[in-house]
Formats: structure tokens, sequence, C-alpha cells
């Protein structure tokens, strides 16, 4: 019999805790959620105060009959989920299968996985906080509401299968309205003017920008604008007029959040956020390290604050000193956000003396690249700021301003360990100007005027989407990276090239949403929404509630859309293409890989095909029709349109008019695409044919 019995939510942290605790304790792993809403119906029962209809979760089964057997045998059941909302519901979930010990159930949390954290907290128990499960149940059940009750109209409107998620459906919104905005987006023609000046005395050449005239900035749109400047200043002397010098203090970024973490881990490591958080969840649960078995090397990666244990700020302090100098160190406290939750420190490192280097062998290529980021962020985070020298100069030639700027590092401080996005541009730009004077004449060397035109906004990746969810409220830490998952499973957008695009299907389904649901996919909604949430889990509203106050507006609104587009069929686009089956112009059709073209005579004739896209070029090898298509990683490649019955041309590259044909990359496509496998499915049956003949 155990004298305690420890449950948690994976087997790699029941493994990481075990190794941290005596001999007569068990730890367990519910594996995740134990109970949930019902997946075949809406599973809240709206006539009687929204109550949720649990239930045990399929499959589940014999753990949770093993759970209340090690339950019934231990003296004290720990129950050690996750120290957030969803980790909170998760032991509610379980005290309540384990109801017939709840004599013996109590709540532990931890912020780390050490012995140290984990012994502590099992000396200060507490009871399951109700409040912060009542958050989470509200989110559930108005996230179902919302799910299973607009997700029908999709249904009759596109097609089956569709889903409408509150969240999800904002996220998909922001990305096409910035598809919008490139759309219609008219460049506009500007003109900068960029001086080669050199010192005469030390020959060293600089460039300088047109500032204006007179003093005042003056912007160029027209290339005569810019000849007009050029004649005025076309014998001019240039005089330096303003030498200002000084120095630029930059501070270091706080320790990661969880969306600067996923946005830093996209910049310089090219991870997605589902990776990110996964190789972040490996290093919270714990590695094998030599000589202290399995330990948790990060803090707890769910978390939207940025303030730091003491404990950890001393430990900083020391490796700092030790390894930098004291002039290195600088005590820094970091302000959270007015909305942050601020349950968890920030992500740092567990152990100060546990540098990625010292334990590169024990982690995974992943583990250690991610985990260097953490650690040195942090550390850097703690450290003295970085001290520039700069320098300015304003130069006139006929009453025309030309300025230029310079800095060199005086002291690197934290990016002698660090350094973030802004800082590495800062860097690449960094240069010190000559030691210039004022009334100092400089020497012309080459005037070089630069027409340029204004670009529209970026589209979104995950790393932008994720700041901008952040910045409207939209979402919480544990959110961010399951919301931009679940619109690219469900294929309303993809990624190109780390950008990410609305689908056709996305666009329509975001058409049908916005226009006819308003008052619930719009921003300020879904950013309200959360900070009612956050209200419940500090015990300042009550839940069913809030539910109340969403459903009585929501019911009305949804009685009327269903009513407007009973009789409303969406408009399908019509191709210029005849079904060769029966004579009718094939449409446009969504599915579940995206659009195809369809027959509108359906059932009578269900002829479907896929949407050839092709190019202007002639295959190189046969003259005819080069079509583009994708691998099932999203990578575009280029094939004949005879491929593989008379012509074998296919190639990463457009082709180029009069372009020989290499076919190197034949081989690797195979690998990647159906044609190929089909290729080596045909070779390898002959080969075997061949073989059995020889036999």
């Amino acid at each position: 019999m155990a004298d305690k019995l420890i449950i948690v939510e994976s087997p790699a942290k029941a493994n990481t805790i075990k190794k941290f605790l005596g001999g007569s304790t068990k730890v367990g792993a519910s594996m995740g959620h134990v109970r949930d809403l019902p997946k075949s119906k809406l599973g809240v029962d709206i006539e009687h105060d929204f109550e949720p209809e649990y239930i045990n979760i399929r499959g589940k089964g014999d753990l949770i009959k093993s759970l209340k057997k090690d339950a019934k045998q231990a003296k004290k059941v720990y129950i050690a989920t996750d120290p957030d909302r969803e980790g909170e519901a998760i032991a509610w979930h379980l005290a309540t299968i384990l109801k017939d010990e709840k004599d013996k159930i109590t709540r532990v949390t931890f912020n780390e996985i050490t012995k140290g954290a984990v012994q502590k907290a099992i000396k200060e128990p507490r009871n399951i906080d109700v409040n912060l499960v009542d958050a989470q149940q509200a989110r559930r059940v108005l996230d179902r509401i919302v799910g299973y009750k607009i997700s029908p109209l999709l249904w009759k409107k596109v097609r089956r299968g569709l889903s409408a998620g509150r969240v999800q459906s904002v996220a998909v919104k922001l990305i096409v309205d910035r598809e919008e905005e490139i759309e219609k987006f008219i460049p506009e023609e500007y003109w900068n003017i960029y001086a080669n000046l050199e010192d005469k005395e030390t020959k060293k050449q600089f460039e300088a920008k047109f500032y204006g005239k007179d003093g005042k900035k003056q912007e160029i749109h027209s290339k005569e604008e810019v000849e007009q400047i050029l004649r005025d200043i076309e014998k001019a002397q240039y005089i330096v007029d303003e030498v200002k010098r000084g120095e630029k203090k930059r501070t270091p970024a706080p320790p990661f959040t969880t969306s600067t973490m996923q946005q830093e881990a996209s910049r310089k490591l090219g991870f997605t956020l589902k990776r990110t958080m996964s190789i972040a969840q490996g290093l919270y649960e714990g590695v094998k390290i030599p000589e202290k078995g399995t330990v948790g090397l990060i803090t707890y990666m769910r978390t939207d604050s940025t303030r730091i244990s003491e404990e950890a700020r001393a430990a900083a302090k020391t490796h700092i000193i030790n390894t930098y100098g004291e002039n290195y160190y600088e005590n820094r406290y970091y302000k959270t956000k007015k909305d942050s939750q601020d349950a968890h420190e920030g992500i740092r490192p567990t152990y100060a003396e546990l540098d990625p280097e010292s334990i590169k062998d024990s982690l995974t290529k992943d583990q250690y690249k991610l985990y260097k980021l953490i650690y040195n962020r942090f550390m850097a985070s703690q450290m003295a700021a970085a001290i520039y020298n700069t320098m300015s100069v304003t130069i006139n030639a006929n009453n025309y301003n030309f300025k230029a700027n310079g800095q060199a590092i005086k002291f690197k401080g934290f990016m002698r360990l660090y350094v973030g996005g802004t800082d590495a541009k800062e860097q690449e730009t960094e240069g010190m100007l000559p030691d210039l004077k004022e009334n100092q004449e400089l020497k012309l060397d080459k005037i070089n005027p630069k027409q340029s035109f204004t670009e529209p906004p970026p589209r979104y990746t995950e790393a932008s989407l994720v700041k901008a969810l952040e910045e409207k409220g939209i979402g919480r830490p544990s959110t961010y990276s399951p919301t931009i998952t679940t619109i690219l499973e469900r294929r309303y957008i993809e990624k190109e090239q780390k950008q990410l695009i609305p689908t056709e299907l996305g666009k329509v389904v975001n058409k049908l949403l916005t226009e006819n649901f308003t008052d619930v996919i719009n921003v300020e909604f879904t950013a309200k929404i959360e900070n009612e949430f956050d209200e419940i889990a500090e015990g300042k509203e009550e839940w069913k509630k809030m539910i109340r106050e969403f459903y009585g507006p929501f019911e009305k609104e949804l009685e009327k859309v269903e009513k407007e587009l009973e009789h409303v069929e969406l408009v399908e686009e019509v191709s210029d293409i005849p079904c060769e089956k029966c004579g009718r112009m094939m449409v446009y059709k969504y599915g579940r890989y995206g659009k195809f073209l369809a027959c509108p005579g359906y059932p009578e004739c269900k002829n479907a095909k896929p949407i050839v896209e092709t190019i202007d070029v002639p295959c190189p090898k046969c003259g005819a029709t080069v079509q583009v298509r994708k691998t099932k990683r999203k990578r575009n490649y280029y094939i004949c349109e005879n491929n593989p019955e008379s012509c074998d041309y296919i190639s990463w590259n457009k082709p180029k008019p009069g372009e020989k044909w290499n076919p190197e990359d034949v081989e690797e496509i195979k690998k990647e695409t159906k044609e190929g496998r089909k290729r080596t499915a045909k070779k390898a049956t002959k080969r075997k044919t061949a073989k059995k003949k020889k036999a």
C-alpha cells in the first residue's frame, strides 16, 4: 500500500517526479483530460441553466479503473496536474471520478519540476480552485455552444464537415482582412537621394540621406522633384552644419512569455508554434542529465507573465558575475501587462548552473536550440544595458539638408550573450562616422537618387499572428498554438514560405460568418469575452450568469440568421471549362483539400476533377503544356501534361524559354509526389516480374 498517490497529466512528468520521491510514493498519469462534453451532441443542457453533461472520455475506462484502484490503496492522493485553468479543470474532473476517496484528495501545483519545488508543493497542499475550474468551464461551454450552433449552417451552405470556432474564426478573419488590404493596396511612388561624401582629411567615406530644405523635412514623390533638387545642388559645397555626439543605452528584453517564446523561436529557429510548444513541454517535464537523473529544465511554458522568483534572480546574479564580471550584472524587474493572468513566472531555466553547452549531449538538436534560446534570454534579462557612442550630422548644400547617423558599441553588456531581433538589426547598421567638425567642407563623391514604391502590409506569419492576437486580447497563452493549428488543419488558411494565406474555402466561410454573426465573430467581442473569463477566474463573476447573458442575444441572432439563409443558396462560381460528360459548364466547389471543379448536374452527372494550374512556357523536352502541382508538403513542382505516358519532364524549378532540362531533381520529387510513387511502384513491379521469369 502506497503512502501517497500523485496524479499528473503525462507519463514523462510522472517519471521525473517519481525519481524525486521515496519508494512508498506512487505516481500515475491521467493522460490529459479524463472527462469532457460528448462529441455526438451539444452536451450542454440549455433548459437547465447550461449545465454541462460531462462523460468519461471513450478509451479511458481502463485508466480510470486503475486510478481508482491506486487511490483506494493510498493514504493520501495529490492531484498535481498543470498549474493553469486547464490543469485545474482536469484536477476537478479527477476528484469527481475519485469521489469515493474525497477525504484523501488534495491539490498541489508547481511552476517547475525540480526536487525542491515538488517537495515544497507536497508540504503545502490546497483545495481545488473552483474559480479557475469555472473559468475553464465557461470557455468550454461557450465555445461548444458557438461551434455546435453555427457549424450546421456551414454544412448547409458550404459543405458538410466544416466547423466554426469562436477564436479560430476571428483568427481567420484577421488573415482574410489582411489579404484584402494587400489586394486593394495601390503603391505610391517616392524618392530618396543619397550623397556619398568624403572627409578630406581622413579620406573616409560615408553616406548621407536627403532630409529637406532650410531645416524642414521634405518628401519627394516624383522624378521631376528629384531633378529640380539635383539642379539646385549641382555645384553646391557640402558643409557640416551641426554635429551631435551622445551615448545611447539598449536594455535587454524581459524573460520569455509563451507568445514571445513562440515568436522568437519562429524568427530565429524557424520553428512552428506547434513544434515550439512540443519541445518546451519536453524540457519542462524532464530530460535525463548525467549525474542528476531526470530533471525539468525550464519552468511552466504557458504563461503571460515576466515575473521572476527571488531565488532565480539570485542564481542568475551568481552565474553572471562569475562568468562575465560584476559590471555585467544589473538587477532588473519587469512590469507584467495589466491584463496578464500573472499566475506563473516567466519562462526560465530551472538550474542556472546547467548552461546549454554543458548539457548539449543530453539534448536533441531541437531541445538544445530552444533551451539555449530560453536560457540566454533569461540570463540576458538580468544583465547590464549595452552602451553605444552615437553621432548625428546635418550637412548643408545650397540650403538643402542631408543627414547622417553613426554609432559604435562602447560596452556590449547583455548583447555579449543574447541578441534579439531588433538588437540584431541595430548591430547590422553599426558604424561610426568620421570625426567631423562643424563648418567643415566635405567632398562629394557621388549623388544617388533612388526611386521606391510604398509596399502593402505583409501577410501574417505564425509569429506575427500570435503577436496580433496577443495585442488585441484574443486568446491566452494556452490557445495560440492550437488556434493556428486548427485553422491550418481545416484548410481555412495555408502556409506558403512561412506566410499565412487564406484559401478560397477560408474566404467563403469567413464571409458567411462575419456577414451574419457580426456580434460574435469580431475582435472586440472576443477580447471582451477573454476578460470575462479572467474575472470568473478571480471570483468576480459567476460563470453561468456570463453564459446566460451571452446566450439570450446569441439565440435571437441565430434564429434571425437561420430564417434569412433558409432560401439563400451560395452562388457558385462558374468556370469556362465544359463538362466532358454532359456539356454543362463546370463550377468551382470546395472540398476537404480545397477548390476543385464539379459538374452542376449532380447527381445525374457526378463528374469532378482537380483544378490544373499551367504556365505559359512549353515543356523543354516535348513542347507540351507544363502544369504546376504541389507535393504533400505544399511545395510547388513543374510537370509535363504528358508525364508519364510519353514525356518524363518534371522539375522543382519553373522552366525558362529555350532552357535545357537537367533531370537531377527527378529522384527527389519522386519521393514526395504521387506521380513519382506510381512510377516507382511500376518499376518495382517490373523488377519483381523480371526476377520471377528468370527464376
